[in-house]
């Protein structure tokens, strides 16, 4: 383990006492540019740095430890694209379900207050300044809050959202529990569509365009990237509340600014000249590699786009293959597995949404029979021609044709006890998917082909992979060798979520107990949040 590494994992606690959300729940509340709704009014400068903010917290890239803790170490793992070579914490941790509170909670801090950004505070303000006087930046804030929100909700289900800054009789902050925060993700999210529509072809506020990260001020991309925002989560919902579901994805289908399309239309953060914090994770720490998943996967159909997540492994044992690491194995010494398959480099932008995701979501919304979906085929074979457009790959059509090629068998030979983490043909979670669209195919034969291609396509946003695993159980994942949860998470069935962190419970006992008593059972990694119904 690297100097960094030891020292992330020693001085955790310390962090988040000194800095993070156990600052209790007022600096939640606390207006961290001290500035007055008049300061900001003349020319909406300090407006322009709250939204840059937001922007920088819903995947907080800098200093990359903290990328490590939010995400890397947690759902980048669980969605089965990447696994540490590191035994961390003596190799009981979050990989084999031993979860981190110190980790995990820095899953929930930028969300709302702690020394490397916010999100929730600097949208609250830029809410209450700009909704009668700049009602296109009050826009781009609620959809910012949505896609940071129910990314935090995805891991921990309740989150403070509507309720946020009220106090409630007792002198605790209340929650919304997860089904009254996706309500309250749509009502945003109609709101600021509501208002871009019309202004999807007008010249930007240079407001505006200074504040967006992603799009150089272009409303029309924005309202693209909430519609598509909006079906992602209408889709999320699907098993338990199929009606609204309905309702929620029609309407963005329906919305005349469209959803998005082109891989020019990747909803991406730009970070400017800071290293992707990924790159430093894999490079400099040498602290994550390939997930077992993609390797059997992307091998198993022969895919162009594995050269373009990762590099073939050193590792004398498998040199020159691509060779991934399987989740929740017993891993004695981080040399064991170093030398496996390392991520590629990439780029300084965080990559929150695809325009092949949104190809994907219309395919299952017209395999649901939504209006104004299309076809499943032609939506789904649009996604994986989108895909390979983003990195600049030929082949799709033929790629298209491929009816035989399934994912392969994965066998590790550096394994401590031999043939523990092979997964062949005779086990069950061995996907057996092809490629081509076979119309003829079940509904659930069509939905793992859908969702297979979609998880290739979203690499390396393991949050949003991660949620989809959950919601349909696609694509086929390998269950951890070693749980260390104490009976609380079964291997079989994955782990769910993640457990409000302990210091919730000190700072806010009141409200984070009620926020627990909205969960379909005790609050740990396995109890299912409300969208993830069997």
């Amino acid at each position: 383990m690297n100097k960094h590494s030891k020292y992330i994992l020693s001085m955790a606690a310390a962090v988040i006492l000194a800095t993070g959300c156990t600052k209790k729940f007022q600096d939640y509340n606390t207006n961290p540019y001290g500035a007055t709704n008049e300061d900001l009014l003349p020319d909406y400068g300090l407006v322009v740095a709250q939204l840059q903010e937001a922007q920088k917290s819903i995947y907080v890239y800098q200093p990359a430890w903290v990328t490590q803790l939010q995400q890397n170490l947690m759902a980048d793992v669980y969605s089965g694209y990447m696994m540490p070579p590191t035994p961390f914490r003596g190799n009981s941790n979050n990989m084999n379900y031993d979860l981190v509170d110190g980790w995990n909670v820095w899953a929930l801090n930028p969300a709302y207050s702690s020394s490397v950004g916010s999100v929730m505070n600097p949208i609250s303000n830029v809410e209450a300044t700009t909704k009668t006087t700049a009602p296109a930046l009050y826009a781009m804030a609620k959809i910012i809050k949505v896609e940071a929100m129910h990314r935090v909700s995805d891991i921990f289900g309740p989150i403070m959202y509507s309720k946020y800054k009220m106090r409630a009789d007792d002198g605790g902050y209340d929650y919304d529990s997860q089904q009254e925060a996706y309500n309250n993700f749509f009502k945003d999210l109609n709101e600021a569509i509501a208002i871009l529509t019309p202004l999807r072809a007008e010249k930007p506020l240079p407001t505006f365009k200074n504040a967006d990260l992603v799009y150089d001020g272009s409303y029309a991309k924005w309202l693209q990237f909430a519609n598509t925002l909006r079906l992602r989560l209408a889709l999320r919902i699907v098993k338990a509340d199929a009606a609204k579901a309905k309702t929620e994805g029609e309407a963005a289908l329906a919305n005349a600014g469209g959803i998005l399309s082109a891989a020019s239309d990747n909803f991406n953060i730009n970070i400017g000249a800071t290293e992707h914090p990924l790159n430093t994770i894999n490079n400099a720490w040498a602290d994550i590699r390939m997930g077992a998943p993609m390797e059997s996967i992307l091998t198993g159909y022969n895919d162009p786009r594995l050269p373009k997540y990762f590099v073939p492994a050193v590792d004398a044992a498998v040199a020159g293959q691509y060779k991934g690491i399987r989740n929740g194995i017993n891993i004695d010494a981080k040399s064991r597995y170093q030398g496996y398959s390392a991520l590629i480099t990439f780029p300084s932008k965080i990559q929150l949404m695809t325009a092949a995701e949104a190809w994907f979501l219309k395919a299952e919304a017209a395999l649901r029979g939504w209006t104004g979906a299309g076809t499943a085929k032609e939506n789904y074979e649009s996604g994986v021609t989108t895909s390979f457009s983003q990195h600049s790959l030929s082949g799709a059509a033929t790629y298209l044709t491929d009816a035989t090629s399934k994912a392969a068998e994965y066998i590790d030979p550096k394994a401590i006890t031999p043939g523990q983490n092979n997964v062949t043909k005779d086990k069950p979670w061995l996907s057996t998917i092809t490629i081509k669209w076979e119309e003829g195919d079940a509904f659930e034969r069509k939905l793992e082909r859908i969702i297979t291609q979609k998880w290739i396509s979203m690499y390396p946003d393991g949050q949003e992979a991660w949620s989809e695993f959950r919601r349909t159980g696609y694509p086929k994942l390998f269950p951890v060798v070693i749980n260390n949860s104490g009976g609380k998470v079964s291997t079989d069935v994955f782990i769910r979520r993640v457990n409000i962190p302990p210091d919730e419970y000190l700072t806010n006992p009141q409200g984070a107990k009620r926020a627990a008593a909205t969960l379909n059972g005790p609050d740990n990694g396995g109890t299912r949040l409300w969208w993830d119904k069997q």
